[in-house]
């Protein structure tokens, strides 16, 4: 049977195939997955939340950090590159950055893992309820720092995540955060 596109039994550009083989109930779910689901070369904002101006995540926020979450195995990276203007002292970023830094990355994870737990095709908007950092030893701003996350218990419309941000292979601060979905009403639900 042909579509027209070219030869018979072509597909059309993107269009979903399904299998005899599989039942309603997995075609169904291969049709809800978010779409390159195994294809994760765009970060999360950048994927998700292009036109958002967060101070912390917002690709359109060109005076923001504009970080940019990665998706690796069962935790979110981040690698940054800390500017003089980020210093509290001279080479050390300043407190308020590292939090933001934390708080929007771990935001992310969240939202990515309430995504994939809720079988969404896009992620909710998510808010911090509550956030801790401990700042462990000065974060040097001469090279890059890595930031990691990851789920440690959630619920269908809540993540605590546990974060870190890492420079020259050292812990220098950690975060723990929950971070909650928001409804309709919320003035950041269409946020991306």
């Amino acid at each position: 049977m042909g579509t027209g596109h070219g030869r018979p039994g072509a597909e059309a550009p993107g269009a979903m195939r399904f299998s005899r083989t599989r039942t309603a109930r997995e075609n169904l779910a291969l049709d809800r997955r978010p779409p390159d689901h195994a294809r994760m070369d765009q970060s999360l904002q950048d994927r998700f939340a292009p036109q958002n101006a967060c101070f912390g995540c917002g690709p359109a926020n060109k005076d923001g950090l504009r970080i940019k979450s990665f998706v690796q195995g069962d935790e979110v990276v981040c690698t940054w590159q800390p500017q003089t203007m980020h210093e509290a002292f001279p080479g050390v970023l300043n407190g308020g950055i590292v939090g933001a830094l934390l708080d929007c990355h771990c935001n992310w994870t969240a939202a990515w893992h309430l995504m994939q737990a809720g079988g969404l095709a896009t992620p909710p908007c998510t808010v911090t309820a509550e956030y801790t950092i401990k700042m462990r030893r000065p974060t040097p701003t001469n090279a890059p720092v890595l930031l990691r996350a990851k789920v440690v218990e959630s619920q269908p419309d809540r993540a605590r995540i546990a974060g870190t941000l890492e420079a020259g292979g050292r812990v220098t601060a950690t975060c723990d955060g929950l971070f909650v979905a928001v409804k309709e009403g919320h003035p950041a639900f269409h946020r991306w």
